[in-house]
């Protein structure tokens, strides 16, 4: 049976159900993933710094702290590897439990490490081994998710439907920085004693109810119809056929890299920033969530203007906007008003959003059936890792060395938007890619 033919089965309300069933499962599971993985950057920018490095000076136990939040992102592309292979073989669904699961109990036992006063450096050491647990359950929640909505879409609906498990992103950092803002309102003492814990703990309940929705949706018809004729056609491992012909891979991992260099760096970098130039924590960690609202619709908005006018013009719009408004959004932050930084936010989500939506139907794309699932997540999170794993980390060192931060800030976040805007430019278009080939 082709795998056209399997998608083609069931009925045509029957199809627009099973759909719907899976893309509000995508979206709640990745919701979960990153209110846990973003959560952490969260607390990494505002609390790990003085509970895991107390004997390090504050700017130095920023950047080590913000060292154990790459650690995640060094993780994600073994995670893409892992699950994808398994994805590609076995089926979507029992990877994408698996990660979930993993991604949950991590998350909880993050909330349980002692700090440094109690076992000295070994909290630091337990943090970064479960941060990276959450990279290898992050990086193969994505693809699994992506590909579970894509291959379940209609051809002129693959943006808007897969671009639900990119939704998930910022459905979950509004989520956790709201739990997180509304703990930060304890007085310092407390919360930096077990106020920031109760977020982490919280990822139980989640992970309870994403269980029970994941549980329920059926396997992608295009993955078993491919599944049925690769058992005839034994072929190498999939991430073996990936990197036999690697163009894919890396035109997914430069075209995103950008957009991920921006996400991150507003996720620790920008509320750190807004926080040091006079905004409060708790204010500034609202600001971010009220942006990162915004960002759901911008996501979900310019993925459907991407099923109508291409994935590359719209991202290649996310990249031109950032390049125009980075500085502005920079100058924003540091001004310590509300109401200036909540505008900071919801504009780089405004250009976020272009690039982060089209993301999920562009990389996938690229991929046949067989290796789809590996190839889309390793292409992802090498994105994730060359674009957000050390940008944090970066800006930190940058700002701490200059007494104007906001121009090797910019000029860095400008310089990895001209390189993706590039490599957009030399591809070609791919939302009319035919789906169901194998091979």
């Amino acid at each position: 049976m082709s795998a056209s033919a399997a998608a083609e089965q069931l009925s045509a309300p029957e199809r627009a159900t099973e759909a719907r069933r899976v893309v509000l499962s995508s979206y709640l599971g990745s919701t979960l993933e990153y209110y846990d993985f973003l959560l952490y950057g969260t607390a990494a920018s505002l609390v790990f710094g003085p509970v895991f490095f107390a004997g390090l000076p504050p700017a130095v136990g920023t950047i080590a702290s913000l060292g154990t939040f790459a650690a995640g992102y060094l993780a994600r592309p073994l995670g893409g590897v892992l699950f994808g292979h398994f994805g590609d073989r076995a089926g979507r669904k029992a990877m994408l439990v698996l990660a979930m699961t993993v991604m949950g109990v991590a998350s909880v036992l993050i909330g349980l490490v002692p700090p440094a006063s109690v076992i000295g450096p070994w909290g630091a050491v337990v943090l970064v081994a479960l941060r990276v647990l959450q990279g290898i359950a992050i990086g193969g929640e994505w693809g699994g998710a992506a590909l579970m909505a894509l291959e379940h879409a209609e051809p002129n609906r693959r943006g808007y439907m897969a671009a639900f498990t990119n939704a998930g992103a910022p459905t979950g950092a509004v989520l956790g920085t709201l739990v997180m803002t509304l703990f930060a309102l304890l007085p310092e003492d407390e919360f930096m004693q077990w106020g920031w814990r109760i977020p982490f703990l919280l990822s139980a309940v989640m992970l309870a109810i994403g269980l029970f929705v994941r549980a329920k949706v059926s396997e992608s018809p295009i993955f078993r119809a491919a599944a049925e004729q690769a058992e005839n056609e034994p072929g190498a491992p999939p991430i073996i056929e990936v990197l036999r012909r690697p163009r894919a891979v890396v035109v997914a991992t430069f075209a995103c890299l950008a957009g991920f260099a921006l996400q991150t760096a507003f996720t620790t970098f920008g509320i750190t920033y807004a926080v040091e130039h006079g905004t409060s924590r708790p204010d500034a960690l609202l600001a971010f969530a009220i942006g990162q609202f915004f960002a759901i619709f911008f996501t979900l908005g310019y993925a459907r203007l991407s099923d109508r006018l291409g994935r590359r013009p719209v991202m290649l719009f996310g990249l031109a906007a950032m390049i125009v408004l980075v500085f502005p959004i920079l100058g924003l932050l540091a001004t310590g008003n509300f109401a200036t930084v909540t505008a900071a936010f919801t504009l780089y989500t405004f250009c976020h959003g272009a690039m982060y939506g089209p993301m999920a139907a562009y990389i996938s794309e690229q991929f046949s059936t067989r290796t789809r699932y590996t190839g889309a997540s390793l292409g992802y999170q090498l994105a994730t890792l060359l674009g957000g794993g050390f940008t944090p980390v970066i800006l930190a060192t940058l700002a701490a060395s200059s007494g104007n931060a906001i121009v090797p800030v910019g000029g860095f976040l400008i310089a990895l938007a001209v390189l993706s805007g590039a490599v957009l430019l030399a591809t070609r278009e791919t939302k009319n890619n035919d789906l169901t080939t194998i091979h």
